[in-house]
């Protein structure tokens, strides 16, 4: 009989690279070094290359990177911010810590995510940048969206805390507009053990302003000169290092997701298509979701059958009481948040698995529809 399956297991991922995680754990205790210097350089270089980018800044967490993307921009009071209203509340929350005001857009029905009709329909005098985010590892169509973005001067910052490895062609997602964020969070595809977060980019001297601004505003190569207000943002050693270990296996654990969310595309009940299955070449699932109507008491029947759930998000950020009322009526956004599910997605789950879960989402679907 098949056991329950968990919503997220990382044993799977960690346990082979027990020995390589300890090494790493080791030389920073060994380095008494904990802040910035040299293992977050080699993590630094590593994430650069990967992404395809020249810089590569770590910070403490994703919203912080998308923040001080935002800040060394000069982007603030009076300036309007394009994202999608389907994404985590990080992203407008950066938005409105620096004094700008988050203009929510509709998304793709298919894909959930904001193409360059959406953006082009919100843009006023007032626009300075988009925010695209590759929502659960699918990504945005960036040349589209660039396409709109670029004649009128408006910065394009990629939100893609949830795209590690994902890929336009030969291009990685972080390479493809002014800079991008990243989270580290444990969950995630490149997932630190602890909170952790970076920002990837071509430009030279917004890299190093970004340097400055994780630092309290210090001055590169200087203990005591502040040229600028910053803040203490900087990626610890000792998450660097663990990154710089599992960043040698991210483009095999990319594939192996992409191998298990293929398999659900396979066994899922008639009906029921994954959100961005068509993006499947270039994503790095993150997350595995459909729609399913009923979704409460659907995942209520799930849990009874021991299949770990989630929901991914229960509402889009436009409708929460923090951002709630800033603009607009987002219909598919809407209608998709009432109806996502979230379906277990770790390398490490096995093909039986993914039938189990797909048998029983089955029957779930038709015990609360009848």
């Amino acid at each position: 009989m098949t056991k329950s399956v968990p919503f997220l297991d990382l044993e799977p991922s960690h346990e082979p690279l027990r020995g390589d995680l300890d090494a790493a754990w080791a030389e920073v205790v060994d380095s008494n070094a904990y802040t910035l210097g040299h293992l977050l350089e080699v993590f630094e270089t590593e994430w650069a290359e990967y992404c395809g980018v020249e810089h590569a800044i770590g910070v403490a967490n994703g919203t912080d990177a998308l923040e001080m993307i935002l800040r060394a921009l000069e982007i603030g009071t009076g300036d309007e911010v394009v994202i999608p209203a389907s994404t985590f509340v990080a992203t407008a929350a950066a938005v409105v810590a620096v004094g700008a005001t988050p203009v929510f857009t509709d998304v793709d029905s298919a894909t959930m995510l904001i193409t360059g009709d959406h953006l082009r329909a919100a843009i006023t005098a007032r626009t300075a940048a988009v925010i695209p985010v590759h929502l659960y590892g699918n990504p945005v169509d960036m040349s589209e969206l660039s396409q709109v973005a670029e004649p009128t001067g408006i910065a394009v910052i990629e939100d893609a805390a949830q795209a590690h490895g994902a890929q336009i062609g030969d291009h990685k997602i972080g390479s493809l507009g002014r800079a991008a964020g990243f989270s580290h969070y444990p969950t995630k595809n490149l997932g630190a053990f602890g909170d952790g977060g970076s920002i990837t980019t071509d430009d030279a001297q917004l890299a190093e302003r970004l340097r400055r601004l994780r630092n309290h505003g210090r001055a590169a190569q200087s203990d005591q000169e502040y040229v600028e207000v910053g803040r203490t943002s900087r990626l610890d050693a000792l998450q660097a290092a663990i990154l710089s270990v599992k960043l040698a296996h991210l483009d095999a654990w990319v594939k192996t997701r992409r191998e298990i969310v293929e398999s659900y595309d396979e066994h899922l009940p008639h009906g029921l298509k994954r959100v961005g299955a068509d993006l499947l070449t270039s994503s790095s699932p993150h997350l595995c979701v459909v729609r399913v109507e009923h979704r409460d008491r659907v995942r209520s029947e799930l849990q009874d059958a021991g299949i770990g759930t989630s929901i991914h998000y229960s509402d889009p950020v436009s409708r929460t009481p923090a951002y709630g009322g800033l603009s607009g009526v987002h219909p598919i956004a809407e209608s998709s948040a009432d109806r996502a599910l979230s379906l277990p997605l770790w390398p490490g789950l096995s093909e039986q698995q993914i039938v189990h879960v797909c048998a029983e989402l089955g029957r779930a679907v038709s015990r609360v529809s009848s």
